[in-house]
């Protein structure tokens, strides 16, 4: 696929929600740490025309690349940068986006990333064990799988994957090494679980989310973006956050709860010693899902969870 196409079929996931819940106005700023090939943040900066401004972080430079390539006609209303939604904290003040009228965080893999082999990403094709969003990322996830202690590679697997065979895959995988390929990897996988037999997805699935998960330190980075996200909104500003997989939404579910309350004491505590205040107002008490039409359009959808809030005082 050429870049344009590439970029031509890129669906952005619950675009319309999204917008509802971010309600870009004229002249506002916003933050897209997860730019990808554009999409969202297109439809940003029409809404905030004539002259809001987006500031986009990816960690990948192709996906930066495609991004430029759809933005290119907003001119100088966008600024893009290669980062990761972690530093955050960092890249938009010096970017003079702090503090902001809005932070969307799309943390799922683009179609791009999934279906080009050489990244790595997929069991569905053959390519090297590398899974680093960022190149310029020393470790591999064949460095993880090669050399990572069977006790640490078996933690990672059953906590990032969820993988309730993670010591039948890890005592495989020691046996196997080294590994080299995404293949390879299958091969191993499907011998120690015995294959599909049934099963609703793929019973390599859950491992390379955990790989992937490790190589990227993607929670670490969701905790520290989300932090830093709210800090740098205005009071007003809105912060919109899709998930894909049930640990990301529990970690954005439980940051949003404990900065919508005033006290986060234990419960049985008898008074409040924390001195907590709080700074956001909850717009979803539930994830939005995409609707099934959405889903019947863009498959890759159907697992995203949007949760919403809004930094609290008077703009």
């Amino acid at each position: 696929m050429t870049d344009d196409a590439a970029t031509t079929a890129h669906i952005p996931v619950l675009l319309v929600e999204v917008l509802d819940l971010l309600a870009p106005g004229p002249g506002e700023r916003f933050v897209d740490g997860t730019v990808g090939a554009g999409g969202h943040a297109q439809a940003i900066l029409d809404r905030c025309g004539p002259d809001g401004r987006l500031l986009g972080l990816d960690a990948d430079p192709q996906a930066l690349q495609a991004a430029g390539e759809r933005l290119r006609a907003y001119g100088e209303r966008v600024t893009l940068v290669h980062a990761n939604y972690g530093q955050l904290g960092d890249v938009a003040p010096a970017q003079g986006f702090a503090p902001a009228d809005g932070v969307l965080l799309d943390l799922g893999l683009s179609s791009r990333q999934l279906a080009d082999p050489a990244r790595g990403f997929s069991f569905q094709g053959d390519g090297p064990l590398d899974m680093r969003l960022d190149p310029r990322q020393t470790d591999t996830a064949a460095d993880l799988v090669n050399h990572a202690a069977p006790d640490e590679l078996q933690r990672i697997i059953a906590e990032y994957g969820e993988e309730r065979q993670a010591r039948r895959i890890t005592q495989a995988i020691a046996a196997s090494r080294p590994l080299h390929t995404t293949a390879e990897l299958v091969q191993v996988i499907d011998r120690a679980t015995g294959g599909r037999r049934g099963q609703r997805i793929h019973p390599a699935t859950r491992t390379f989310q955990a790989l992937r998960i490790a190589v990227n330190d993607e929670l670490g980075n969701l905790e520290r973006g989300l932090n830093a996200a709210i800090d740098l909104l205005a009071p007003g500003g809105r912060l919109a956050v899709i998930a894909f997989h049930s640990l990301e939404d529990r970690l954005v579910k439980h940051t949003l709860q404990r900065e919508s309350r005033d006290c986060i004491c234990p419960p049985r505590a008898p008074v409040c010693t924390c001195g907590h205040q709080a700074r956001l107002a909850l717009l979803t008490r539930k994830p939005i899902r995409p609707t099934p039409a959405e889903v019947a359009r863009n498959p890759r959808s159907r697992s995203a969870r949007l949760r919403a809030a809004r930094k609290l005082g008077t703009p």
